[in-house]
């Protein structure tokens, strides 16, 4: 009998666990849990080759504890391997027996590339040629973001193009031997003909640190604020704009015009309220020069939503995301990472501002936002590059601020001074024929939707429709690199690009639901 009531109370005990185990995860968890979802986490569990291990994922979400160990930002030696005690037989099933491509090993350097590009791209796009190029808009330029960049950052912004020339080709799973040519911006749609689940691959094991993950020559060139600049700008608490008509801007595209909005008070009551009560603070201005620039260009997409509404996406590319920790355990590294930032016109103002963060992200109406000047300031979180508006820690999922973002106002960045810059007509981006102009001389389709600005004609266009991921897959349990503790995981899938991140919408979020914020509010999230 005693032994039974001990029995039972385990028993319970386990049950209790399991169960909090299978619920904490999707309450804290922001995304949803479709049964496809459900059905690729079955046979991730499924692919670690330890029965125990197996049981632990799937009854106390505890995966891969035997793959526990520190993660570090960069390691001592940048050549010296973190997998070097690894029997040579075991490293090769854990790659999947990967036959690296060595033809893709000549890498020629970044001036030679960009002059083959405009080679291909006045050769082989001819369309390209045909279409009228359109200039930037003034006012994207005057009131473009700046980005502050953590002072400890360890993988800096980097250049797309010099990214994909460290990458080989995986369709579910399988590596895809290209030997008659190189990837680059501008092949690489041609990877669409692939059917299946297409994911551009380190062709070296991130984990030893190559110098490409890290980009340190990237890092941009720091501000002088010590000159005397009488351009001083206001930073003020936020608040609904002062005057002015109002409008619907905050949900606009070409099938949703612009609407004007009529206040049912009296006019007399309609007098913009005096904030001479809100506490302001004083900022030294800057006039952009030099300063900020950095070699990893940007990208610039702006979009064109009707009744006088522009949207100008800001992109902004690293080679790596360095997820965060709880209790010394790493979460959320992934090979690639797009962030972005949309800056919402009307008629040429400002009027709203949107920062990506991590599965979402926060808009804020303009007049909330810091601004150097009349410029906003991001704040890039350390290794996720999440995109805030304000300094300090900022906690996410996880309680008791366990599991968080930490920005600073380390170095600049400056994206205007080095960008890829274009239009983007996602009318055209929708329809599925397309004219014959638009086939380059491989018979590849390249949709007429992106075109490049005047500032550069020959800007490449095709890594634009790529249709896969970034980065590598999501490591499969077997690999010594990854685990899982309560639905997060160490590594997870690379990301997609640009034109996947919801260009078209109405909204100025890019998930439908959409809360505009008037004031900064450092403890808020946006889920």
């Amino acid at each position: 009998m005693y032994w039974l009531r001990r029995g039972t109370i385990v028993l319970a005990l386990l049950l209790v666990a399991s169960f909090i185990a299978w619920f904490v995860p999707r309450v804290l968890d922001p995304t949803s849990h479709g049964p496809a979802r459900r059905a690729r986490d079955s046979l991730w569990v499924s692919s670690s080759p330890y029965w125990i291990d197996r049981q632990l994922c799937r009854w106390l979400s505890l995966c891969g504890l035997h793959h526990l160990r520190r993660d570090p930002a960069s390691l001592p030696n940048p050549n010296m391997s973190s997998v070097d005690d690894i029997d040579d037989e075991v490293w090769t099933e854990l790659r999947k027996r990967y036959v690296k491509p060595r033809s893709w090993e000549d890498r020629s350097s970044e001036e030679s590339d960009a002059e083959t590009a405009k080679r291909q791209d006045k050769k082989r796009n001819i369309f390209q040629r045909r279409r009228i190029l359109k200039d930037i808009p003034d006012y994207v330029l005057k009131h473009a973001p700046l980005v502050h960049l953590y002072s400890g950052e360890q993988f800096w912004p980097s250049d797309i193009r010099e990214h994909v020339q460290h990458m080989e080709v995986v369709v579910d799973d399988e590596l895809v031997n290209i030997t008659d040519e190189k990837l680059t911006l501008d092949n690489l749609h041609h990877l669409n003909k692939f059917k299946g689940v297409v994911t551009l691959h380190s062709l070296e094991d991130v984990e030893t640190r190559p110098p490409w993950l890290h980009s340190h020559e990237n890092v941009p060139k720091p501000f002088d604020d010590d000159g005397d600049d009488n351009d001083n700008s206001e930073i003020s608490n936020g608040g609904p704009p002062a005057g002015g008509e109002r409008t619907t801007w905050f949900d606009v595209d070409k099938d949703t015009p612009l609407h004007r909005i009529s206040d049912p008070r009296p006019r007399s009551s309609q007098r913009p309220r005096s904030r001479s009560g809100q506490p302001r603070l004083q900022r030294r201005g800057h006039k952009p020069d030099a300063n900020g620039y950095s070699r990893a260009p940007a990208v610039l997409i702006i979009v064109d939503k009707g009744s006088g509404i522009v949207d100008a996406f800001w992109f902004f590319f690293y080679s790596y995301n360095l997820g965060q920790t709880v209790l010394g355990i790493r979460f959320g590294n992934h090979v690639g990472d797009w962030e972005h930032s949309m800056v919402r016109f009307e008629n040429g103002i400002p009027k709203g501002i949107y920062f990506s963060e991590h599965e979402g992200g926060q808009a804020y109406a303009w007049e909330a936002v810091e601004k150097r000047g009349e410029r906003p300031v991001i704040y890039s979180a350390v290794g996720s590059h999440a995109m805030y508006a304000t300094p300090g820690d900022h906690p996410y999922v996880l309680p008791f601020k366990m599991l968080k973002d930490v920005s600073d106002k380390g170095p600049l960045w400056d994206p205007a001074l080095n960008n890829y810059a274009y239009h983007y007509n996602y009318k055209l981006g929708k329809h599925t024929e397309m004219d014959e102009e638009s086939v380059d001389e491989d018979g590849n389709k390249q949709p007429p939707s992106l075109i490049p600005a005047a500032t550069n004609p020959h800007a490449p266009t095709a890594w634009f429709h790529f249709d896969g991921y970034w980065g590598d897959r999501l490591y499969t349990l077997a690999d010594y690199r990854q685990w899982r503790l309560f639905g997060q995981y160490h590594y997870v899938t690379g990301p997609t690009g640009p034109k996947y991140k919801q260009l078209a919408r109405s909204k100025v979020c890019q998930r439908s639901q959409c809360r505009i914020l008037y004031k900064l509010d450092p403890k808020g999230t946006w889920y």
